[in-house]
């Protein structure tokens, strides 16, 4: 198995891919802006910044895949920069992890994600690209942080369908050890569920007591939001629940708190686009 170089792979989507490529036997290298950590990890490493085109020459030298997990502000030059150094490097496998609803969704972000997509596609090179929907990481964050309010706002008639990002390295592991394959199916979580109910999950679980209010959001955005932009329901190929990952993270002691179980109910089931 070829060396497969990890960019972002200190992240909520890197670490446990990089830990699963390792599982496989494969040679991983990871291009970080964080200096080698102690102890030292069993996989290389480099330490570059894609939007400032440092360390990227050496993170892509041998490597015969590339994923591309690193995301954030920049995202179009980090792009340029990776895919030049690529293309002087030879002709590795390209495999790029997106978003879901970034072409319907007005939002800057995704627009930078979508032209970081057409930039890999036109490339020249062998590539891959897999969007998926927000992790439950994601969700959990904006909930922790909404819930240090009295009254926990939450975007009123909106739905999402988290998926745990742990499946999705499986699946982006896969893809990599694989042929380029273009546009693949969108993954998305086991379940369609309304902002009000994800975050009183998290309540429940956390052992907080709020409020949970529904708030109207204008917007071209968050009009798009409210009519399923951000969802696959006909990609619901993950398996772990919002509440899964809860009791994982915060306890599962705590987890009778978080109200009913959906694992096998249908996207339609759990509410739909709202």
């Amino acid at each position: 198995m070829s060396l497969i170089l990890v960019t972002g792979g200190t992240g909520t989507l890197g670490r446990p891919l990089v830990e699963l490529l390792a599982s496989r036997g494969a040679v991983v290298r990871v291009l970080s802006r964080r200096p080698r950590p102690a102890p030292a990890p069993p996989h290389e490493w480099c330490t570059g910044d894609l939007r400032r085109g440092e360390g990227i020459e050496e993170a892509v030298a041998g490597a015969g895949t590339i994923i591309h997990c690193a995301t954030g502000r920049g995202d179009i030059v980090a792009a340029r920069a990776l895919l030049a150094a690529a293309r002087r490097a030879g002709r590795p496998h390209l495999v790029y992890i997106s978003i879901v609803g970034i072409d319907r969704v007005p939002v800057g972000y995704y627009r930078s994600k979508l032209a970081a997509e057409r930039l890999i596609a036109d490339c020249g090179l062998p590539w891959t690209i897999l969007r998926a929907t927000q992790f439950h990481d994601l969700i959990a964050r904006g909930c922790a942080a909404l819930a240090r309010l009295p009254v926990l706002p939450v975007p009123a008639a909106t739905s999402f369908q988290p998926v745990d990002a742990g499946e999705v390295a499986a699946r982006l592991a896969d893809l990599a050890t694989g042929t380029p394959s273009g546009r693949v199916s969108d993954m998305a979580g086991p379940q369609v569920r309304a902002a009000a109910d994800l975050a009183r999950s998290y309540l429940g679980v956390s052992g907080r007591y709020r409020r949970v209010q529904p708030v109207w959001l204008p917007g071209r955005a968050a009009a798009a939001v409210r009519r399923g932009g951000l969802l696959a329901p006909g990609h619901a190929s993950g398996q772990i629940t919002f509440e899964d990952f809860l009791a994982s993270r915060l306890g599962a002691g705590t987890a009778a708190h978080a109200g009913p179980r959906r694992a096998g109910e249908t996207p339609s089931d759990a509410g739909g686009q709202r």
